[in-house]
């Protein structure tokens, strides 16, 4: 009786993570019994030491181990440019680009009224007050969803006076995508965002 008890914590507590529903929980607890006690050992290790010397860059809100994180103490990185995401999986799916050599700014979330998310939850305040006379261009990267085109928008509002270029990340047609299958909102953004060939 005991074990089960342990076996349910475990599905409940991992059923707790974002995308993991009940079914894969199990799936996950049952790996987790079945593989050697090493193995448990390690993961509880990794998951302790994530929490212990991870935390959220002071300047642009990126996760990093030493403050500030390595892109925002980069001198090398483009100081007239600052991309705004939603959270730093975004930071990291740029990066991986290769692209991109200007900062960042993490707003740690969209707005959504909805679910009580309002300007004030987000660090806003944070990204306007690092726009200085050296800033060009801020590159508004939030997701092409109804609550990321509000925050987009909303951002535009307050950035513009500022005087600093506002601008938006193309959205579209994936890469290697047929027409046939890309729905209407797609479509559209992908015709909205065209721009010349030469």
């Amino acid at each position: 009786m005991q074990q089960k008890n342990a076996i349910n914590r475990l599905i409940g507590e991992l059923s707790r993570l974002p995308g993991i529903g009940r079914k894969t929980a199990e799936r996950l607890a049952y790996f987790i019994v079945k593989e050697n006690g090493s193995f448990a050992d390690e993961l509880a290790r990794a998951i302790r030491e994530v929490k212990e010397r991870v935390a959220f860059c002071s300047v642009c809100g990126n996760l990093t181990e030493e403050d500030p994180c390595a892109i925002c103490s980069n001198p090398g990185r483009n100081g007239k440019t600052i991309c705004v995401v939603e959270e730093p999986k975004d930071v990291w799916a740029i990066e991986k680009t290769g692209t991109y050599s200007g900062l960042y700014h993490v707003l740690m979330g969209s707005l959504s009224p909805l679910d009580g998310i309002g300007p004030d939850k987000l660090r806003i305040r944070e990204l306007l007050s690092r726009v200085t006379d050296e800033v060009e261009e801020i590159i508004i990267a939030t997701d092409p969803n109804v609550e990321g085109d509000a925050t987009a928008l909303s951002l535009a509002r307050l950035l513009g006076p500022l005087g600093v270029l506002v601008t938006r990340i193309a959205s579209g047609l994936p890469v290697g995508g047929d027409l046939e299958y890309a729905d209407a909102v797609t479509l559209s953004k992908a015709i909205d965002g065209r721009r010349p060939l030469s």
